[in-house]
């Protein structure tokens, strides 16, 4: 493999779309319709800061509009560009289709670091973005719905939802412009770690089938396997404290932008969690071995890689050390298209981002689902449920004469709130994507690997709207 030459995001996006037409029959010109975005609007405004003024640039692309409204995150970041957000949009459409979520794809993007700005001065860019999105419809809650990305999360999408709502007062269904709100604004209960907790779902869905577990010359479960997850930001975090907590697993390595910190023993998340908000960092965490150079440690032993940082970390030069076995891809295009192939000669499976990462997006449709009906999950039902396992325990001592053990007791009497039916249908949607997509890929010889069969049922699935619109 010729060293240097790794395609761009979006480019890698465009050769993994490639590699699935051609195993596709889809009439002329449809391809070509769904590669590209519909859209890309790009501003430039203007704020001021007490004499003086900044201008800010700021993305928002539209990928496919088969299904209304649009969605993907708003992302701030100094390293943001048009091409980035147009890949990302891209990974949105196929991320929705391949979940059952019905949305097309957007996402957005301000070229900013927002380490740089204090919370006034981010609400007042944050606010003057939105109106410029919402001024051309790129913010809308039956056209086009933003959510968290990296730079961004719950506050920014209050300021967003109540600078929409003030320009459209009229609007009895505005809450429902963004998603990831805070609770109290409107946001629901399990968004904050749902990007996290799909991945921990995905894994799982996973490892449930045997012959998948063997292709990555492992076998059994995930309790045990050892883990190194680069990133501890929202996603990283949540997904290693939740396989290490309720799977077992043991992160031996958690990787950063400024270094790594070993344990060959397993790292404590929650620990190291609160010692990187306390200190700004994960180095020097007591009990841990800390490595300068975090890369490094991206290519140690290991059963299972995570990375949840940024796109393009693995390529075509650093794919060779890659000693992992399984490659689950937590971010979005973390490995190169040429990295993807080099792993994938050598017997390295890969799980690919849009479906691994897809819990952020399912669990904002159930948000968009709870703004719209004005009336949070488990309202209505929680208390009839609770009669009803209640009935049940009293019928069951009735006929045994024995008392129900207090434990089942509660778990039975229990009425499943709303964070109970987010889990309950986050794990269901990965678990039922994973199976299709597998399906694919074990039923077709021409499907190589499983980011093409995911490629393949999204494909199927949007063209197959685009058909039936007659378009």
């Amino acid at each position: 493999m010729d060293v240097g030459t790794d395609s761009s995001f979006l480019d890698g996006v465009y050769k993994s779309f490639d590699r699935a037409i051609a195993t596709m029959s889809l009439p002329p010109g449809l391809a070509d319709k769904m590669k590209q975005c519909n859209s890309v609007f790009m501003v430039r405004f203007a704020v001021g800061f007490r004499g003086r003024y900044e201008v800010f640039t700021g993305w928002r692309a539209v990928h496919s509009e088969h299904r209304l409204p649009v969605k993907g995150g708003i992302r701030y970041s100094p390293y943001v560009d048009q091409e980035e957000v147009e890949a990302l949009a891209t990974l949105m459409s196929f991320k929705c289709a391949l979940v059952d979520a019905p949305f097309g794809g957007a996402k957005g993007g301000l070229c900013i670091d927002p380490s740089k700005y204090d919370e006034d001065a981010l609400e007042r860019i944050t606010r003057k973005f939105t109106s410029e999105l919402a001024k051309k419809g790129y913010i809308n809650p039956s056209l086009n719905v933003p959510a968290p990305d990296m730079g961004t999360g719950p506050r920014e999408m209050a300021w967003i939802a109540d600078t929409y709502r003030h320009l459209h007062p009229e609007d009895i269904n505005a809450i429902a412009c963004v998603t990831g709100k805070p609770v109290t604004q409107g946001g629901i209960a399990g968004r904050v770690e749902a990007t996290g907790r799909g991945v921990q779902y995905g894994l799982r869905e996973y490892f449930r089938h045997p012959e998948d577990v063997r292709m990555a010359n492992m076998e059994g479960g995930l309790g045990g396997k050892r883990v190194i997850m680069q990133g501890l930001g929202n996603v990283g975090f949540h997904a290693s404290k939740f396989l290490q907590q309720e799977d077992d697993a043991k992160i031996v390595a958690v990787i950063e932008y400024d270094g790594a910190v070993i344990n060959e023993n397993g790292l404590n998340i929650a620990d190291l969690k609160e010692h990187q908000l306390s200190t700004g960092s994960i180095k020097e965490f007591p009990g841990a071995t800390s490595v300068a150079n975090g890369m490094e440690v991206l290519e140690m032993d290991c059963d299972i890689l995570i990375p949840a940082a940024l796109e393009g970390q693995i390529t075509s030069e650093s794919a060779p050390r890659i000693k992992a076995k399984l490659v689950a891809e937590a971010a979005n295009g973390p490995l190169t298209f040429e990295a993807q192939e080099y792993l994938r000669q050598q017997g390295i499976v890969v799980i690919p981002d849009f479906y691994l990462n897809a819990g952020g997006v399912m669990v904002s449709y159930f948000e968009w689902i709870k703004n719209l009906s004005h009336i949070r999950f488990g309202r209505m039902e929680q208390r009839i449920d609770e009669m009803r396992g209640t009935q049940i325990v009293e019928l069951l001592e009735e006929m045994t004469g024995k008392k129900v053990p207090e434990e089942w007791a509660s778990r039975l009497k229990r009425g499943a709130g709303e964070l109970d039916l987010v889990r309950s249908g986050l794990d269901d949607t990965m678990r039922k994507s994973y199976q299709h997509l597998r399906e694919v890929f074990h039923s077709r010889d021409d499907v190589v690997d499983l980011r093409t069969a995911a490629y393949v049922v999204s494909i199927e699935k949007i063209a197959l709207a685009y058909i039936e619109m007659g378009i």
